[in-house]
């Protein structure tokens, strides 16, 4: 446990300083204007849907029963995932720099190390639907389950996992990222809400717009947790102790994520689109993906870079916001 904690604040000095050597690298340059997004189609047909930077330099992406990772020089590399009909979906890092991975068919999450070595745990409930991964400062993963309508706290040292039940019944649990004050924050889709749990398993909900959709949510560099509304055409902040600000931006909002340049990239359902949103909810730029048929997740990549899984349409997007190629 306190290993795992040693290595979440380790791993976030990291980041923070990575973010202040990148903004002031990224301050004055000209954005992109022309060819800034390119598709990488991946090596079989398949559904791309979850994706982060992860280990080897590369970016890590889901392929329905397959993970993948493409290099910097855009080398792409396959690792099955061991149970049939895994789906799988979400993906992040941990502070370790192992990926993981939720398998929304077989109600799993799997956890895979630079070498491709994959390990398994199993959730309470078969048809959870696991959805966001988050890591505490406890030393257990909490899992949205978007089925179980829950959140499973699992001890990866022991595999044992159990679900903790969201208040609202039929809320559609989805995304998750730790705040700044040590809670797990999600977004209850079909419930139009917003949640927070505290890691004794207590619940906040804050109301949203009714059919407002919200889909992804993030810690934001300012302290706040940042989402989007895919119906309502928003994005929203909302303080740890609950102050809602919202921000209109067309075009379905869907995936987000914070740019080492501190400024929020959005997914653009609706139009095959990201947006960049400073954090007083000005749009800064807005890039086309040719081509997309449905992008739904987005985080960073090599340099100033943003990637994309465009789950429609089969493919994978390199978005350059910058002209110098950073």
């Amino acid at each position: 446990m306190r290993k795992l904690a040693l290595l979440t604040l380790a791993l976030a000095a990291a980041i923070a300083t990575t973010i202040r050597v990148t903004t002031a690298a990224a301050d004055g340059l000209p954005l992109c204007q022309t060819d800034c997004a390119t598709a990488v189609v991946p090596p079989f047909a398949a559904s791309p849907f979850g994706i982060t930077r992860g280990p080897l330099g590369g970016v890590w992406f889901s392929l329905d029963n397959a993970i993948a990772r493409i290099d910097q020089q855009g080398q792409i590399t396959t690792y099955p995932v061991p149970s049939a009909g895994a789906l799988v979906g979400w993906m992040t890092t941990d502070p370790g720099n192992s990926v993981w991975f939720a398998e929304r068919g077989t109600g799993k999450i799997g956890r895979i190390t630079a070498d491709g070595s994959t390990t398994e745990f199993t959730l309470p409930t078969a048809a959870a639907v696991p959805q966001g991964i988050v890591f505490a400062p406890d030393g257990n993963v909490y899992v949205t389950e978007q089925g179980a309508n829950a959140i499973a706290r699992l001890d990866p040292r022991t595999g044992e996992a159990v679900d903790i039940p969201v208040p609202t019944s039929n809320s559609t649990t989805q995304s998750g990222a730790l705040g700044p004050e040590g809670a797990i924050w999600f977004v209850e889709r079909n419930a139009a809400q917003i949640g927070r749990m505290t890691l004794d398993g207590t619940f906040t909900e804050y109301p949203l717009t009714p059919g407002a959709f919200p889909n992804r949510i993030v810690a934001g560099p300012d302290g706040a947790l940042w989402f989007t509304e895919l119906l309502a055409n928003k994005v929203g902040r909302i303080t740890t102790s609950g102050d809602l600000t919202e921000y209109p931006i067309a075009g379905g909002p869907v995936g987000i994520t914070v740019g080492k340049d501190r400024q929020l990239y959005v997914d653009l359902f609706n139009v095959g689109a990201v947006a960049r949103v400073s954090l007083d909810g000005r749009i800064t730029g807005q890039w086309a993906l040719p081509g997309a048929g449905g992008p739904l997740q987005i985080t960073t990549g090599f340099g100033l870079d943003i990637w994309v899984t465009d789950t429609f349409g089969g493919k994978i997007y390199r978005l350059t916001p910058y002209a110098t190629g950073a």
